[in-house]
């Protein structure tokens, strides 16, 4: 769950204000939250690993997300994660059990992908660490480090694609040193998806156990 939290907030990073000390790299931020906020929906695929801070790399594993509106399904790390914009569900393939618990909008978690439309993060420095090459693409690659405390995280990389303003990679570094670092495999915006996406279907995953927690 610890990995998922890690996702999602920095998923919310992708909306923030670029009233950055930094000018370039408030210019990047800036209209890499316009293009994202500015989509319908979006799917994306991508891997992901910890890197101890003595610099040994855990196990690279993958997952995928989709979001549209407040409505998102996130798959990652043995759970599926659905939200239809009633009720959220939780669930653990491993023990073939589901949460069901209210989507409450006005008490939306900050680790929320819904919230990458409407929440602008603040408190952060923002600087532009010069320019390299993620996949083969081009990108601009911005630190940001919160002027405060901001939970475990202490520092943000993001690489962000020169020309589509696409976010190709990040990496984020806790109290200890250890960085979990995401790159995006495949991104597919304003694609076409049901509304019934976003609920979990018994029917598909036999014998499961529905805990409603409403």
């Amino acid at each position: 769950m610890k990995k998922i939290q890690v996702l999602l907030a920095f998923l919310l990073l992708i909306n923030f204000g670029a009233s950055a000390q930094d000018a370039k790299a408030g210019a990047v931020l800036d209209a890499m939250s316009s293009k994202y906020k500015n989509m319908k929906s979006f799917t994306a695929s991508f891997s992901y690993g910890a890197i101890s801070a003595s610099g040994k790399k855990g196990r690279v594993r993958t997952g995928s997300i989709a979001v549209k509106g407040v409505k998102f399904k996130l798959n990652m790390a043995g759970q599926e994660i659905y939200n239809n914009g009633s009720e959220i569900y939780s669930y653990v393939e491993e023990t073939n059990e589901v949460n069901v618990t209210e989507y409450d909008a006005s008490e939306d978690s900050q680790f929320s992908p819904a919230n990458i439309y409407t929440i602008y993060k603040k408190g952060y420095k923002y600087t532009h660490k010069g320019t390299g090459t993620i996949g083969g693409v081009s990108c601009d690659l911005i630190e940001l480090i919160p002027l405060k405390g901001n939970g475990n995280i202490q520092k943000v990389e993001i690489g962000v694609s020169k020309s589509t303003k696409e976010i190709k990679s990040w990496k984020l570094t806790d109290g200890s040193g250890k960085v979990t670092a995401f790159d995006i495999v495949k991104f597919s915006p304003n694609v076409t998806l049901a509304d019934s996406f976003f609920s979990f279907n018994t029917a598909k995953h036999p014998g499961v156990e529905v805990v409603d927690l409403r």
